[in-house]
């Protein structure tokens, strides 16, 4: 029986090596992002601080869930939200962490719970206000991989305009000097960290986004070209930043059912073109695959946006959006350009290159449809 060798791995070991991998990513795909996405006010007021915050569904669910308390009532799960959210969230004050209560619980029509807390002060306006949370941090959203929340953040104070456009997540707290950051603010500075926090949520989102990692890996295992590579991401890209432009307005939008299963099934039909029908995987054809199930894509990141952006006005949403998007391009990038260098190297291999590509490509391929087919089997429960 004739082995094939490529680069020391027999063909047995690289379909071992593909189920290694196949098994990593199973792990981690039964949803597509463990963020949880919502608003805090901050209200500076004589003697006290009130923090009101805005959470989405999902957070007050799987805290519940997750939290000893499956099956309870909605509404019962988001009365008892309130107490979590006191033990997650921390306040501090000049250095000197404050105890607070919850004042008032909402359940507002709309989905969105919405708590007010209140801090008590002693001594005065503090000089430096410091917000700490671990939402969800204690649940697994996949082995090795917790739940987060994330927080856009606006900070109040009577006779000041607003500070805005701040982002709270669980790996950076946030600071805010009182005197030097409202004094050094202008019109325009809050616009300025507004985009630079969804820029970076941008990065972040699509490298923990592991539906989006194998749609576009299954993508750059057969591009050939530098210019092949930009034509199918910029495609891919202006498909998901239509949608979820279009969502974030609440101009369309489809439920997650629909969605997910959408996104699941493009990871497949992808990485089974790269197999099956390897020609049609190049050139026109291949664009409007990426367009087409890019624009489904898009839709999957506004679920998460939407919670973020409901203080947000038409003007701070187009930004945000914008914002957004580079990040995530930037995310892409981080991701497609080492792979897309990888494989040049292997074509330029001196003896045997056309071959190790094609193996490269097949088994890379079947993997990421595998992986596919499970998250989309998870998708349909």
């Amino acid at each position: 029986m004739c082995i094939v060798e490529v680069h020391g791995l027999r063909r047995g070991e690289w379909a071992r090596y593909c189920l290694l991998v196949l098994a990593l990513f199973a792990a981690r795909i039964a949803g597509a992002h463990p963020v949880a996405q919502g608003a805090l006010e901050i209200e500076i007021l004589p003697g006290r601080i009130e923090l009101r915050a805005t959470v989405s569904r999902e957070e007050v669910l799987v805290a519940a869930a997750f939290g000893g308390r499956e099956g309870i009532p909605y509404p019962e799960a988001v009365r008892y939200h309130g107490a979590y959210l006191l033990a997650h969230l921390q306040v501090w004050a000049d250095g000197r962490a404050l105890q607070g209560h919850v004042l008032r619980v909402l359940d507002q029509a709309a989905g969105r719970p919405a708590y007010t807390l209140e801090y008590r002060l002693t001594g005065g306006v503090p000089a430096r206000l410091e917000l700490r949370q671990d939402v969800l941090r204690e649940f697994e959203f996949a082995p090795g991989n917790p739940r987060e929340a994330s927080y856009l953040v606006r900070i109040f104070r009577q006779g000041r305009p607003p500070a805005e456009g701040l982002l709270l997540t669980s790996k950076e707290a946030l600071a805010f000097d009182l005197g030097k950051d409202w004094a050094a603010a202008s019109p325009g500075s809050g616009q300025a960290r507004m985009a630079a926090a969804f820029v970076r949520h941008g990065i972040a989102h699509i490298l923990s986004g592991y539906d989006h990692l194998l749609f576009v890996g299954a993508l750059v295992l057969a591009v050939v070209s530098l210019w092949d590579l930009v034509k199918v991401i910029s495609a891919f890209t202006l498909a998901h930043t239509i949608t979820l432009a279009l969502a974030v307005l609440d101009l369309f939008r489809l439920p997650a059912a629909i969605v997910e299963p959408m996104i699941a099934g493009s990871i497949v039909v992808v990485a089974a073109q790269n197999l099956f029908w390897p020609r049609q995987s190049r050139g026109w054809s291949r664009l409007l695959v990426a367009f087409l199930f890019g624009l489904f894509h898009g839709l999957g990141f506004a679920g998460g946006l939407l919670e973020a952006m409901a203080s947000l006005g038409g003007a701070g949403a187009i930004l945000a959006i914008a914002a957004f998007s580079v990040g995530v391009e930037i995310g892409h990038q981080t991701v497609v350009l080492p792979a897309f260098c990888g494989l040049r190297l292997l074509r330029r291999a001196a003896r045997g290159a056309n071959r190790n590509e094609r193996l490269v490509q097949r088994y890379g391929s079947a993997v990421i449809s595998l992986a596919g087919m499970i998250y989309l089997v998870a998708a349909l429960r």
